[in-house]
């Protein structure tokens, strides 16, 4: 199954595993293939070397690089599609719907309220991350 995650799916998942987590060692495992692209990864990266996450990397002993390099690892990169503005609101959203459309995905993971807010984007599902391991599981 591939899937784009959201930048708050994967800070999530990183930093504090639970089900977020858990799609991403499915992506380790080879059992799911995430699909991200620059601009999503410059997010990611942005957000994990933010010093409100610092003392948690800390605690964990893992190094914010480590997190990301590995992750970047994981993902296959694509060049978001050109889709226009979709999401008025939020338009940052809108490149997580450019890569999902550029890569081919089932589904879309998220956990904003925008984009969960329309369901679905050009026949792809817009899930929770929970719903998502929900259906790798099914």
């Amino acid at each position: 199954m591939r899937l784009v995650l959201d930048t708050n799916t994967v800070v999530s998942g990183l930093i504090w595993g639970g089900v977020p987590g858990q799609l991403i060692d499915a992506a380790a495992a080879g059992t799911v293939q995430i699909i991200s692209s620059v601009p999503l990864l410059g997010e990611l990266h942005d957000v994990l070397f933010r010093k409100k996450f610092a003392a948690q990397l800390a605690e964990q002993g893992v190094d914010a690089a480590d997190l990301f390099e590995g992750y970047a690892a994981l993902v296959e990169l694509v060049d978001p599609a050109n889709i226009g503005p979709v999401i008025l609101a939020d338009p940052d959203d809108d490149i997580v719907l450019a890569t999902a459309v550029a890569g081919n995905a089932a589904a879309i993971v998220s956990g904003d309220a925008h984009l969960l807010g329309i369901g679905e984007f050009r026949g792809m599902p817009i899930v929770t991350p929970a719903a998502a391991v929900s259906r790798l599981v099914v």
